[in-house]
């Protein structure tokens, strides 16, 4: 099952096996660049291999409505510069979930990841019928947080100490969109 939406600057798509070389290069390129505000990975997390089982649980994820990932491919060259997922889906009384993204730092501030999250905004309460969507963002993230603030997320509050990230808690900003916002 391959999902598709399209934007201006950029398109989704569910990421098929043949997608996981491509996504090592990518995660290659903004490996010290996406550890400013994520946990860093292992070596081996950075092989064909891992992002190849990787990609098939996300596939199984979606079959069983628990989680959508998609990638973040530019209009023209076709080329991946980012990742998406709706995750933690939770059926009624919530019907909620979590955005989640990272574009590719030579792609940041052009307006891909606002494109992004509109369009994965619009998938989950259109298709998924989804009341609330939620995302979390390092007060440092500055951009990150502009990007959550265009697609129509408000802050929610701080939630501190709230991730290990490389060996220090830190805290979060936590914010929602709901459906009636949308």
């Amino acid at each position: 099952m391959t999902l598709l939406f399209n934007g201006r600057t950029c398109y989704l798509r569910t990421l098929a096996v043949d997608d996981a070389e491509e996504m090592v290069q990518l995660l290659l390129r903004n490996r010290d660049y996406w550890a400013i505000y994520e946990p860093r990975h292992r070596d081996s997390y950075f092989t064909v291999a891992v992002q190849r089982e990787k990609i098939r649980e996300a596939i199984y994820q979606a079959r069983e409505n628990r989680e959508y990932s998609f990638g973040v491919f530019e209009h023209g060259s076709n080329r991946l510069i980012g990742h998406i997922s709706l995750y933690g889906i939770k059926r009624l009384p919530f019907l909620s979930a979590l955005v989640g993204y990272s574009v590719d730092e030579a792609y940041i501030g052009k307006g891909i990841a606002t494109e992004a999250v509109r369009l994965m905004v619009a998938f989950g309460f259109e298709q998924l019928r989804l009341h609330r969507l939620e995302a979390y963002v390092s007060p440092q993230n500055l951009g990150s947080i502009r990007v959550l603030q265009k697609s129509g997320f408000q802050n929610e509050g701080l939630l501190r100490e709230f991730l290990h990230i490389n060996g220090v808690w830190e805290d979060h900003f936590h914010f929602a969109m709901l459906e009636s916002e949308f």
